[in-house]
């Protein structure tokens, strides 16, 4: 098979090899996918660099999330050859073919297109994950999304629309603010032009965000807490901007506001139950039309490192996929 390989930790463009390597066999209790498309996301950046949580074994294919047809399954696998499927691997989706566990497994959700299926799981489990069960979000309340033009933050926009929230965005450049508004967003705020602070406490009468949806960090969290209602959560999704902020506690503690993480892989191996009820959840609003993936660009398979250049630059929008048939 064709498969983007790292033979040794660095900055991608040096170490990415588009290269031919040894068809995987399925696991016992798992399957080898043909991989029809998979999705470009941030940390496939740190992996490829030796600076994700978990170190792949060289040589390895970066790529965490793919969607694709079942061509193998090992002797305990539940699924079948041609079912239709997306996975969220620890690495490998940068390739023709991958081999997954049963648990990594997912139906792939009716009508969405391959680009769309692979940049599914990530963004909208950890939207739907973060504000249904972390931050309990409640219709009527506002929500306010920081890097709210990525394809996480997207996501974020149309979950909160679908909870009947009321959804502020924040992004940089005309662009970007125009892609929030199209995601369904209420009031999408330029920070390069404006306070999002001043913006967004002009918008809800002085009182602030019950939740702060947050995957970028630094002083971007510093400064959105002040825009954070009484009682409000700043759900932690990330640190998009390389920085981890160091949050005033008595901030926290005068205004009665709560702190929420979420690291949502964490759930693949801790509670997985909650990982497919919420995948059935998100198909049924994919079903009825009040969800769906915003792939900005799909990539032939040896384009990959521009799609890579995009990530690094923080210059896409939305999600970036890469067809690999």
């Amino acid at each position: 098979m064709r498969a983007w390989r790292v033979h040794q930790y660095g900055p991608y463009r040096d170490v990415l090899r588009l290269e031919d390597a040894p068809d995987p066999t399925p696991p016992d209790d798992g399957v080898v996918i043909d991989v029809a498309a998979a999705s470009l996301n941030f940390p496939d950046l740190l992996a490829i660099a030796g600076q994700y949580q978990v170190r792949a074994p060289l040589p390895f294919s970066p790529g965490f999330e793919a969607a694709g047809v079942v061509r193998a399954v090992g002797a305990a696998s539940r699924w079948r050859v041609g079912d239709r499927v997306v996975a969220f691997a620890s690495w490998g989706g940068f390739a023709e073919q991958l081999a997954v566990p049963d648990a990594a497994v997912l139906p792939w959700p009716e009508p969405l297109t391959a680009a769309e299926a692979a940049s599914f799981l990530v963004t909208y489990q950890t939207g739907h994950v973060g504000l249904a069960r972390r931050a309990r979000l409640a219709a009527g309340e506002t929500l306010l999304v920081l890097g709210a033009a990525g394809g996480t933050g997207l996501a974020a926009i149309q979950l909160g629309k679908a909870m009947g929230a009321r959804v502020i965005a924040v992004a940089g450049g005309a662009a970007k603010v125009a892609a929030c508004t199209a995601a369904g967003a209420d009031l999408a705020i330029d920070h390069q032009r404006e306070d999002l602070v001043a913006a967004t406490l002009a918008a809800t009468d002085g009182r602030g965000a019950d939740v702060i949806y947050d995957p970028v960090g630094g002083d971007t969290t510093d400064r959105a807490l002040k825009a954070l209602a009484w009682e409000g959560r700043l759900l932690v999704i990330g640190f998009a901007s390389g920085a981890v902020p160091a949050i005033k506690l008595n901030r926290v503690l005068l205004r009665n506001i709560a702190l929420v993480g979420l690291h949502w892989g964490a759930y693949f191996e801790r509670d997985r139950a909650t990982i497919v009820a919420c995948h059935d959840e998100l198909s049924a609003l994919v079903a009825r039309g009040a969800i769906r993936p915003v792939v900005s660009r799909t990539l032939a398979m040896p384009e990959l490192l521009e799609g890579l250049d995009a990530l690094a630059a923080r210059a896409s929008i939305g999600n970036l996929a890469l067809a690999i048939r």
